[in-house]
């Protein structure tokens, strides 16, 4: 069966399709929030056959597969890489209105040329005409990013990371700029001692500084914040269930870290404060800097313990927090704005019950020093699909101004994720043009074309002004950036 992605897929107008086709279709794509694999992107690593680069990190299909009952061999297990495709191509069928169905058959078509329903019959087939593509250079890692028009990519990196690969990419690569945002997290996660003391002996490995203290700690951050500002890094992230607030002093920190070195366990009230200290100063220090921050924040992961001892962390035992937002985040948002401190700022919900107090939220702190300074960023996760994107830019549209949205982000693993920027870029032709057709817009394509066009492409460029990396960072590195990895 011919596949139903044709060249007016989910516009339903012909004044979404002229929007679209002249004013959003052929806009590079500045992906400014992902998981690649910055190793992978460096190396122009070559896939070995379609379940290495389709299947190995995609939590999305990991969790259909098991809600149909697919034996987890054939998900995360030992399984031959065909017999995993054949499953998931035996599932397929059963995702419709699920996003997955959407996606799989906008990326077999987009980077294969594949026309057709993946089904169980078909898989066979399907698997060898993509697998002998992936051997080619065009199906490379650096290849597939090309052929979306991709130009620029920010990956998610730990502190510690030495940022070898951006390195070594930025010496050899013109056509694509690879940044890098400095997640932050581990540097506050103390709900398990034992893992952040750990955490800390390879924080002191990397800056060479003992952390003794919790100002020491604050020395060690800074030092790896301004080691990635000097390689480029102009992003920070964070996730979190929320983000807490207190005023400095209501608990002693110094106790707090003193408690930590001596392997006690934490309070509730003791993390909570911990975390909103060292976010405090996380947050001044890139305002000092010059960086955007992202607050990922509502996620509730791994909660399947019995399943995530047995596979691991981050495999797609997650879902959607229901956790208090507004008034701490109000707080901690204001705390920063008073002293004139708060930086670019993207807030990103992922429980849809928050739409409106997220995108209210960043009205309150845009103060008309830079157009569109602190956004509610894009559909999330669980969000972005169709419906949740639709949400997404209707409460930005009715309570902010949608014409200074920095657009859509893959939030991926995937390699062959990229179709996600078409996926929404559709949505918001069609969500105009239906809307230019009723009335309810008036009939001027060049001034709404250019608020589409913006969206897509021209805010997140000028928000983000990504730079490539001096090649002095390379020269600096004295040695082979791949080498003993």
């Amino acid at each position: 069966m011919k596949t139903f992605i044709t060249d007016d897929f989910l516009l339903n107008s012909e004044t979404a399709k002229q929007l679209y086709h002249d004013y959003a279709k052929n806009l590079p794509i500045i992906d400014y929030h992902n998981h690649l694999s910055a190793k992978d992107v460096a190396s122009n690593k070559q896939f070995e056959n379609l379940t290495q680069v389709w299947l190995e990190e995609d939590h999305y299909k990991w969790r259909a597969m098991r809600a149909l009952g697919v034996d987890e061999r054939y998900i995360t297990g030992s399984g031959a890489a065909e017999e995993k495709f054949k499953s998931w191509a035996s599932v397929v069928k059963h995702t419709v209105r699920n996003p997955l169905y959407h996606w799989t058959h906008l990326e077999l078509l987009r980077y294969f040329g594949i026309d057709s329903i993946l089904t169980e019959a078909n898989a066979k087939e399907i698997y060898n005409i993509a697998s002998r593509q992936l051997q080619r250079e065009s199906h490379f890692t650096q290849g597939l990013l090309l052929q979306k028009k991709v130009e620029a990519i920010c990956t998610t990196d730990d502190p510690t990371d030495d940022l070898r690969y951006h390195r070594a990419f930025a010496s050899e690569n013109d056509s694509l700029t690879m940044s890098m945002a400095f997640r932050s997290d581990k540097v506050f996660s103390v709900e398990n001692t034992r893992d952040y003391l750990a955490y800390l002996e390879k924080l002191e490995e990397t800056t060479n500084l003992r952390i003794n203290s919790f100002d020491e700690l604050l020395d060690a951050v800074d030092n790896r914040i301004a080691f990635f500002h000097d390689h480029g890094c102009r992003l920070s992230d964070q996730g979190l269930t929320h983000i807490p607030f207190f005023e400095t002093g209501t608990l002693d920190i110094d106790d707090i870290f003193k408690k930590l070195k001596n392997g006690k366990d934490l309070s509730l009230i003791e993390v909570e404060y911990f975390k909103c200290e060292v976010l405090k100063h996380l947050c001044k220090s890139y305002h000092e800097h010059g960086w955007v921050q992202q607050f990922h924040l509502g996620a509730l992961r791994n909660v399947n313990s019995r399943l995530g001892d047995k596979i691991g962390r981050d495999a797609g035992f997650d879902s959607i927090g229901d956790f208090p937002q507004a008034i701490s985040l109000a707080r901690f948002l204001n705390h920063l704005d008073k002293t004139e401190q708060l930086s670019k700022t993207i807030l990103y919900n992922l429980n849809p019950r928050d739409n409106e107090v997220f995108a209210t939220m960043a009205g309150n702190f845009n103060d008309g020093s830079v157009k569109g300074k602190v956004q509610y960023g894009s559909a999330w996760w669980f969000l972005d699909q169709m419906d949740g994107i639709e949400k997404q830019l209707n409460v930005l549209s009715n309570m902010g101004l949608i014409s200074t949205f920095i657009g859509m982000l893959t939030d991926s693993r995937s390699f062959l994720s990229f179709p996600r920027h078409e996926y929404f870029r559709r949505i918001l032709c069609n969500m105009f043009g239906s809307e230019i057709e009723k009335g309810m817009l008036p009939d001027d394509i060049p001034f709404l074309g250019k608020i589409v066009s913006d969206i897509c492409y021209h805010n997140p460029s000028e928000y983000f002004s990504f730079k490539k990396m001096p090649n002095r960072s390379v020269k600096q590195q004295g040695s082979n950036p791949f080498q003993n990895v």
